[in-house]
């Protein structure tokens, strides 16, 4: 098991962390909003394909497979594994569903639908808007794929999918940048909360 936090990693986390922050401050100072519509563009019929398929790798289901995987690859590390799947469900699904319940997604905040971007055949959500579940998946995912397999070329990939993914939720007009943002943060607690735990129980280990 890996005792370290490597470089790479190190510089993914930060990266997730200067995206996330433009995010919250453009919707703090000039409204969750405004800075949808600035980003939600038509890309035409090969942005909307692209960003439904992005959309797709970040659905919940897409821990099932990554599970398999990783554990045939790092079964001594299945607690830390299975940690991140369930602190980001837990910190994505409770504030949803517990405390911002009735806030809004773009189609519900009085924005008028004739400046929405939306893709046909693409369901709309009304409500259950912050944290955006979608980006807490693809970011904790690529955190994860980091950090066990921590080379520029992951990071960099893992970028690329953890954004698309992200932006995905906006373009579709599923989310806002602000509801992003959170997904983001609630990647970051939970890499950190689940290596925290792993590195007592790694140390309870040694002790004995």
């Amino acid at each position: 098991m890996y005792s370290t936090i490597s470089k790479p990693f190190k510089t993914a986390f930060i990266l997730c962390i200067v995206i996330a922050i433009p995010l919250f401050l453009s919707s703090y100072l000039y409204t969750r909003e405004t800075v949808f519509l600035w980003l939600n563009g038509d890309w035409g019929k090969m942005g909307d394909f692209g960003f439904v398929f992005f959309s797709l790798l970040a659905e919940g289901w897409m821990w099932i497979p990554y599970f398999i995987l990783l554990f045939g690859w790092f079964k001594k590390d299945h607690l830390f594994i299975l940690l991140n799947f369930l602190i980001s469900t837990l910190l994505t699904q409770l504030p949803k569903n517990l405390f911002w319940s009735q806030l809004s997604r773009p189609m519900a905040s009085g924005i008028p639908h004739d400046q929405i971007h939306t893709v046909k055949g693409v369901d709309l959500n009304m409500w259950n808007s912050f944290p955006s579940g979608h980006t807490a998946t693809a970011f904790t995912i690529y955190l994860v794929t980091v950090f066990f397999f921590p080379k520029k070329e992951v990071v960099l990939l893992g970028a690329f999918y953890a954004i698309a993914c992200g932006y995905s939720r906006v373009y579709l007009g599923q989310h806002f940048p602000l509801d992003v943002a959170g997904g983001i943060v609630v990647a970051l607690l939970t890499v950190s909360i689940s290596f925290y735990i792993r590195k007592k129980d790694t140390d309870v280990k040694k002790i004995k």
